[in-house]
């Protein structure tokens, strides 16, 4: 493999671009018009414009990317996650065009890109499932008996779904057919499917990952946990390795469970598998996400591996050298999405200029960025710019240490999540390690970051006035 063509964009480029460049490989970068200066395109050994700025004119052309590849004698193309990275037709299509495919083989993208397929794939291997309706719902007044059956609060949930869309939380029997036809048309606007089905709710639960890997000598490991239970419409926004509340005998249970799925659909790669655990230690299996994941940065940092590396490496055919027991769990890393996001304003996308954007250094700190000064936010895709992640030897310190890191990101021109990472860290919840899914909703206020921001904002405006006044000093004194 001489050759990479990253099928993507921004940070996660640069991320497998540097693993690349480390075992001697070549990079293709592939860019938009609206990314024609991006960082990204600059770090590649070759740059090729594939279209206009929308992804549907550029990122998401499967046909395009290959040709591009071909006509640059690429060995392998590398999809990061988002675009095209779970898209098994392109999978597949990369394949027949004599080119490697690193990531998981068509098939199993397939059946765990839909969450029914999921769920019938892995049912043979006794792994823990929340009770509900596993199959489409098709019939509305059956549906609804297996609801009362179940009991409420039930949760309908889009087979193609993610991201929270098609997802409705029905509390009594009374509204559960308005939410289904909700859920539906949701499902059918946001994936071309309408498929839906019913589970319990599960009310305080947390939302932990396994990372797992599988060679194609059969070798399949699991690379401990994430927890990613901070979340902002049902998507991630803090996440951190280990979990502040995983005994080792139950991180042992839900890895070999991880395992299993991985095993149900002869697993290729890099995978995760993402489990609910509820109040009294039960998991459960939600879906697997058949690629790289935004927050692998963490499970690099606690486990001391380079992911991009193994994907490489088992992409062209090695077996992997390390053992399930040699894996060690070394200190905790937290890392924080920064998004172009107004956290004051329901997260909505702030789009506008970079004027400053000065990234914080330091021990302990890494950031996986894709931007720079002067630079203007896209508006065509999901707006996160970096990724800041801080570890240490305890959780106490990596918190510590990601507050100091969100105070020296210096950021002008956009809003961004860093103000309500800094106040997750600093809440009592989160450093206590007791919270779920639902820390925005019972805990994330406005008024009080506001507060916090106004008043951030008049101490620096009395510190910048005081080394005004202190500089007029300097320049009144006459010379002697």
């Amino acid at each position: 493999m001489k050759k990479i063509l990253v099928a993507n964009r921004g940070e996660i480029a640069i991320r497998v671009m540097k693993s690349a460049q480390k075992m001697g490989i070549k990079t293709v970068a592939v860019y938009s018009t609206a990314d024609r200066n991006a960082p990204h395109v600059k770090f590649a050994d070759e740059a090729v414009w594939i279209g206009e700025s929308p992804s549907n004119q550029s990122y998401l052309l499967g046909d395009k990317i290959i040709e591009v590849a071909k006509s640059l004698n690429v060995d392998a193309i590398h999809p990061g996650y988002g675009f095209l990275s779970e898209n098994a037709d392109f999978a597949e299509s990369v394949e027949k065009n004599g080119m490697i495919w690193i990531g998981p083989k068509s098939a199993a993208i397939r059946v765990m890109g839909s969450k029914l397929a999921a769920k019938d794939a892995v049912k043979d291997y006794n792994i823990p499932m929340v009770p509900g309706l596993d199959e489409a719902i098709t019939d509305v007044e059956a549906a609804k008996k297996t609801a009362v059956e179940v009991g409420f609060p039930i949760l309908i949930k889009a087979s193609a779904g993610g991201g929270g869309k098609g997802m409705r939380i029905v509390e009594n029997e009374a509204e559960f057919e308005s939410q289904m036809n909700r859920a539906i048309s949701e499902a059918t606007n946001a994936f071309g499917d309408g498929s839906v089905f019913i589970e319990k709710y599960i009310g305080s639960p947390r939302h932990i990952e396994i990372q797992i890997m599988a060679d194609s000598h059969g070798n399949i490991l699991y690379l401990f946990e994430r927890e990613c239970s901070i979340q902002r419409r049902h998507q991630k926004v803090v996440e951190e390795a280990p979990s502040a509340v995983l005994t080792p005998e139950l991180r042992k249970k839900m890895g070999e469970a991880a395992v299993l799925v991985a095993k149900s659909c002869d697993y290729l790669n890099a995978g995760t598998v993402e489990f609910l655990l509820d109040e009294n230690n039960n998991f459960y299996f939600l879906e697997m996400n058949t690629r790289l994941q935004v927050e692998h940065p963490v499970t690099e940092i606690i486990t001391q591996l380079d992911l991009v590396e193994m994907q490489i490496k088992i992409a062209r055919g090695e077996a992997m050298t390390i053992k399930q027991e040699d894996l060690k769990i070394y200190g905790h890393a937290i890392e924080l999405r920064v998004y172009a996001e107004d956290p004051l304003n329901d997260f909505l996308p702030s789009v506008g200029h970079l004027d400053v954007y000065k990234l914080p250094v330091g021990e302990g700190i890494r950031v996986d960025n894709g931007f720079e000064q002067g630079m203007d936010i896209p508006i065509y895709y999901d707006p996160m710019l970096a990724k800041l992640i801080t570890y240490a030897d305890t959780r106490e310190e990596a918190i510590q240490l990601m507050i100091k890191a969100i105070s020296d990101y210096k950021v002008e021109g956009v809003s961004t999540t860093l103000p309500f990472g800094k106040f997750v860290c600093e809440h009592e919840a989160f450093r206590s390690g007791n919270f779920d899914t639902n820390f925005v909703k019972k805990y994330y206020d406005v008024e009080t970051l506001k507060n916090v921001h106004n008043q951030e904002a008049k101490l620096a405006a009395m510190i910048a006035l005081q080394r005004y006044f202190q500089d007029q000093k300097i320049l009144t004194i006459p010379n002697s």
